[in-house]
């Protein structure tokens, strides 16, 4: 029998995410791994769902989205971040960001393409680059302060790179890229004729006065930038996947081609109760709110892992924390978070799943605070017994 999977599958197996969830469901641990929030979304988003629904607005949506969506999507942009948005040819809803991630690569990418990726990256992005016959390079942020390094940035690219994925606010440091950072960036994407693909989908989930900066709004970079988003994130709705990618008019037009053989359309209810959101935020306190309501989480589970003496990593951004377990005892951190999550019954997820050579990740662990103020007490209770334990 012929070989199943293909070979550009080689080196993928079971996601970090999907191992980390499982032990958690056998040993009945409180799941800080995955992020998602154990909270539901806001009652308006769900009874506009239940509205569109019953009104029939249940066929395919146009592929590139819902007009009343990329409205509201320019419009916000616009009125958060000062830059004019054409809702009709700069606008793509995807199903989630994942999917605008890989539709913007399929369309931009040639075989043998490299694609510059910043340690930690998000899961997806080698994969999705591999997919799309790509070639990963990767240069890393300096922990335990996440500075990136513009010389070894510019030292990474050849005359084969082809774009640079950027995260902010970053998953899984919390680090939100500073304006001088960015325009770093910036400035080596104009010198080498690159793509910026920006995943921007914590924007809103900000803290301690940071500044978040769209790529795209630096000079020279809106013809050459893909932001990526998500109304998952922002709404707390991650199962309904609706993302979208904001781009000049030729690179959308790029990124439609290849979303229409890929998803073709996202779900049209939750469309319209998406757009029905983003425009109540334009006049609400909704972004406001949100922010706050995770400012407090993040302190409250940042008290739990100090006192169970785990030091955590500095967050100005994203639902996620970083603690320190180097002094544990432990030789890798997937060893720690099995250990966490069968023996103590709370999951985290190692970053180490985040480098492309995991024995070059510094020893922590990633929490997420997306989770109910009663979740995190009773994960702080089970985490006491981390406070004497030392590995023998």
């Amino acid at each position: 029998m012929q070989q199943v999977g293909a070979s550009r599958l080689s080196g993928f197996g079971e996601s970090v995410f999907s191992e980390m969830s499982r032990l958690a469901v056998e040993h009945e641990a409180i799941n800080l791994g995955q992020g998602f929030p154990d909270f539901p979304g806001p009652d308006l988003v769900k009874h506009a769902a239940a509205t569109a629904i019953n009104a029939d607005l249940n066929q395919y949506a146009p592929s590139h989205g819902l007009p009343r969506l990329r409205r509201a999507i320019a419009t916000t942009f616009e009125q958060s971040y000062g830059r004019a948005v054409d809702p009709d040819a700069e606008v793509t809803v995807t199903s989630g960001a994942t999917e605008a991630l890989l539709a913007t690569l399929l369309a931009i990418l040639e075989p043998g393409d490299e694609v510059i990726l910043i340690e930690p990256f998000y899961d997806a992005y080698p994969a999705q680059v591999v997919f799309a016959g790509g070639v990963p390079r990767y240069v890393p942020l300096q922990a335990p302060g996440w500075s990136l390094d513009l010389d070894a940035l510019a030292a990474a690219i050849s005359p084969r790179t082809r774009a640079i994925v950027l995260n902010t606010p970053h998953n899984p440091t919390g680090k939100v890229f500073s304006r001088e950072e960015l325009a770093g960036i910036a400035a080596l994407c104009q010198e080498h004729d690159l793509i910026a693909i920006s995943d921007e989908v914590y924007d809103r989930i900000i803290f301690d006065g940071a500044v978040h900066v769209p790529l795209a709004t630096l000079p020279g970079m809106w013809e050459r930038t893909v932001t990526v988003n998500s109304t998952g994130k922002t709404f707390s709705m991650t199962g309904w996947k609706v993302g979208y990618a904001i781009a000049a008019s030729a690179l959308t037009r790029a990124i439609r081609t290849t979303h229409q053989f890929i998803t073709f359309a996202t779900a049209t209810p939750f469309q319209d109760a998406m757009a029905a959101a983003m425009e109540d935020a334009l006049t609400s306190n909704y972004y406001a709110e949100l922010a706050a309501m995770y400012t407090r989480l993040r302190d409250q589970l940042h008290q739990a892992l100090e006192g169970a003496g785990l030091p955590v990593l500095p967050c100005r951004g994203s639902y996620f924390l970083l603690a320190d377990i180097s002094g544990l005892g432990f030789d890798t951190d997937v060893a720690f978070c099995r250990f966490l999550t069968t023996e103590v019954g709370v999951a985290a997820i190692p970053p180490s799943a985040f480098y492309a050579d995991p024995a070059t990740a510094p020893l922590l662990a990633r929490f997420c605070f997306a989770k109910r103020p009663e979740t995190i007490a009773a994960a702080a209770e089970r985490l006491t017994a981390l406070a004497t334990f030392r590995r023998s």
